[in-house]
C-alpha cells in the first residue's frame, strides 16, 4: 500500500499554529468570565455553567467522535470538527443573552476534537526517528495557545470589550478552517480489515475500564487536577475583578502568562520521571503542588505574593499530567488510542466539575472558601497518587 506523504517542514508548523488555534477557544473566557456574567446580569455561580458545559460537552465529543479517527480520514474529520467550532464561536459572538451564549460555548465543546486528531495525523507522516520532535512541536502548539488565550482575552477584553475578544477568535479559526485542505493533504487511508467497528470501539472502552484499572487511578488524577486548574483560574478572575480586588481583567491575563514557564519546566520533570519511574515522580510533583495551593489562602490578598502559589502551580501542574500518561502511554499500542480516550474524558469531566465549583464556591464563601476546597482536592490528589504508586510502583522503569 503506498505509503502517505511525509510533511514538509513548513506543514510541521502549520499544524502546530493549527493546534494553537483550536485548542485557544476553551480558554478565552477564563480571565473575562467576570466581564461576561456583568453584560449578561447573572451570578458568578451561573456564569459558572458556561465553562462547564463546555468542559463536559466536550468530554462527550471525545468519547462519541474521537473513536472515528480509527474509521475515517483524519484530514477529513478535522475540517469537519473545525467547521462545528467555527459555528459555535459565531453562535458566542452575536449572542444577545446569556442561554444562546451558552449554547454557543457548549457547541463548541463537544467539536473541539481537532487537537487530538492533528497528531494522529501527522504521526503517520513523518519519519519514526522525528515522531518525537514532530509531536514535541504540536505540543508546544497547544501550550501557546492556552497561553495566548488566557493572556490576550484580558489585555482585549480590557480595552476593547469581552465581545471584541471572540470576533477575533472565530476570524482566527475560520482563517485556519479554510487553510486546513491545504495544510493537510489527502492521503492513502489504512483500510485494516481487523478494527473494531465503531459501537465495538465505544463499547471496548467499558472492557478497559474493568481490565486495566490503573487507567481509572490514572485518569481520578488528571480530572481532580484539571478541576483544580479551572476552579482556580474562575475563581482568581472573579476575585481579581471583583469590587474588593478593584483590578483589571488585563491583570488576570498577566498572571496568566505564568504558564509560559511550562513550556521550559516540563520536558525537565519529563526526564526525571524517566529516572525515577513516573508513579514516584507523580507524588513528588502533588506534595509540591498542595504546598503550593495552600499558600492561595494567606496570600491571597496581596497580588505580589500571589505569584508565588501560581508560578508553583504552573511549574508542576502540567508535571502530573505528563506522569499519569507515561503510566499508560508505554502499554500495548493497539489500546493506547483509547486509554487515552478514557483518560481525557475523565479529564475533562473534571474540567467541568471544576467550572461551576470554582465560581459556586466564590459566590457563596469568597475567595478563602473557594481555596480552602481547591486546598482540599490537592490533598485528596495527593492520597490517591500516593496509593498508586502503593499498588502500581513496582511499574514503574518498567513499561
Amino acid at each position: 500500500m503506498t505509503e502517505p506523504a511525509r510533511l514538509t517542514t513548513a506543514q510541521e508548523y502549520w499544524l502546530a499554529v493549527a493546534a494553537a488555534v483550536v485548542t485557544a477557544n476553551a480558554y478565552y473566557i477564563h480571565p473575562i468570565i467576570g466581564d461576561v456574567a456583568r453584560h449578561f446580569g447573572v451570578s458568578a455561580s451561573q456564569i459558572g455553567w458556561v465553562p462547564a458545559l463546555n468542559q463536559l460537552a466536550l468530554a462527550l465529543g471525545i468519547l462519541l467522535l474521537l473513536p472515528l479517527g480509527d474509521r475515517y480520514s483524519n484530514r477529513t474529520l478535522t475540517i469537519l470538527f473545525t467547521i462545528g467550532q467555527c459555528a459555535g464561536l459565531i453562535v458566542m459572538t452575536l449572542a444577545e443573552g446569556y442561554g444562546l451564549f451558552t449554547a454557543g460555548s457548549t457547541l463548541l465543546g463537544f467539536f473541539t476534537i481537532a487537537p487530538y486528531l492533528l497528531p494522529a495525523y501527522a504521526s503517520k507522516r513523518v519519519a519514526p526517528e522525528r515522531l518525537g520532535q514532530v509531536t514535541a512541536l504540536l505540543t508546544a502548539g497547544i501550550i501557546f495557545g492556552i497561553l495566548v488565550a488566557r493572556v490576550g482575552a484580558g489585555v482585549v477584553a480590557e480595552h476593547y470589550g469581552w465581545r471584541t475578544v471572540y470576533w477575533f477568535a472565530s476570524g482566527l479559526m475560520i482563517a485556519i478552517t479554510l487553510a486546513l485542505p491545504t495544510i493537510m493533504e489527502k492521503g492513502v487511508r489504512d483500510k485494516d480489515p481487523s478494527r473494531l467497528p465503531y459501537l465495538g470501539l465505544i463499547a471496548s472502552l467499558l472492557v478497559l475500564l474493568r481490565e486495566r484499572r490503573e487507567i481509572v487511578l490514572s485518569g481520578a488524577i488528571q480530572g481532580l487536577g484539571f478541576a483544580q486548574f479551572i476552579a482556580l483560574w474562575l475563581a482568581l478572575a472573579l476575585h481579581l475583578t471583583g469590587p474588593e480586588m478593584g483590578y483589571g481583567t488585563d491583570v488576570v491575563g498577566y498572571l496568566a502568562g505564568f504558564a509560559a514557564v511550562s513550556v521550559f519546566s516540563t520536558p525537565y520533570w519529563g526526564r526525571l520521571a524517566d529516572r525515577i519511574g513516573p508513579r514516584k515522580a507523580r507524588v513528588g510533583f502533588a506534595v509540591v503542588q498542595a504546598a503550593g495551593i495552600a499558600l492561595l489562602i494567606p496570600f491571597g490578598y496581596n497580588l505580589w505574593l500571589l505569584m508565588i502559589p501560581l508560578l508553583l502551580g504552573n511549574i508542576v501542574g502540567p508535571a502530573i499530567d505528563v506522569t499519569s500518561r507515561m503510566t499508560f502511554l508505554s502499554l500495548e499500542p493497539e489500546l493506547r488510542t483509547r486509554l487515552t480516550t478514557i483518560y481525557i474524558v475523565m479529564m475533562f469531566i473534571g474540567g467541568g466539575i471544576g467550572s461551576i465549583a470554582g465560581t459556586a464556591l466564590f459566590e457563596a464563601f469568597g475567595w478563602t472558601g473557594a481555596a480552602l476546597a481547591i486546598l482540599a482536592s490537592c490533598v485528596t490528589l495527593t492520597v490517591i497518587a500516593i496509593v498508586g504508586y502503593r499498588i502500581y510502583g513496582h511499574r514503574d522503569g518498567k513499561g
